[in-house]
């Protein structure tokens, strides 16, 4: 089984935001798995789904961004065989707007989601698919800059990032992480 996380924080108030973009790619992986998020599970939304005949469990944390690791412990606890089955999609203020980076493992950077879910979890060994969404903000501003919504200018190139991302997580459940990461880390 698959457990594929996207972190963000719950609510209106951030809905599309730059800080939601694992939202954002899960709310689009679960349209074209065709399965909703019905149900509250594990301190979060979730949608079930059959890829091939593998279960596929996508979970949307409702703990808020610092607390993520809480609700992907839960879900991954009954649900995972070993965090190498786990994908966690966030966003990376140190990436270009629009570039994706798959990794096996590693620190979490500067990212507090991820810095939860690496605790939690007791490893950093869990694959990730970081989105960039643009540095331009100076380090002091950059709580703002991840909070705040996209720029009309920015929106064609997120769009097509989170179809793309789309695309890594589809491969990640059918073909693995080398796969997608030979596939997508290329952009």
């Amino acid at each position: 089984m698959k457990l594929i996380v996207g972190l963000g924080n719950p609510g209106t108030a951030y809905r599309h935001t730059r800080h939601n973009v694992g939202f954002d790619v899960l709310d689009r992986l679960a349209s074209r798995l065709d399965v909703e998020f019905s149900r509250e599970k594990f301190s979060g939304q979730i949608a079930e789904a059959r890829v091939e005949g593998e279960k596929v469990l996508l979970l949307k944390p409702l703990t808020y961004m610092n607390l993520s690791g809480d609700s992907v412990a839960q879900a991954a606890r009954n649900n995972a065989d070993s965090p190498a089955d786990i994908l966690i999609v966030y966003d990376e203020v140190d990436l270009p707007l629009g570039a994706l980076r798959l990794r096996k493992l590693g620190s979490a950077g500067t990212h507090n989601g991820m810095k939860s879910v690496v605790e939690r979890l007791g490893t950093d060994e869990v694959p990730r698919l970081r989105m960039g969404v643009g540095a331009e903000a100076a380090k002091g501003e950059r709580v703002a800059h991840v909070l705040g919504k996209f720029r009309p200018d920015e929106r064609e190139a997120i769009e097509q990032a989170i179809e793309r991302a789309v695309d890594a997580c589809m491969c990640f459940i059918k073909e693995g992480l080398d796969a997608a990461m030979n596939r997508f880390n290329k952009n």
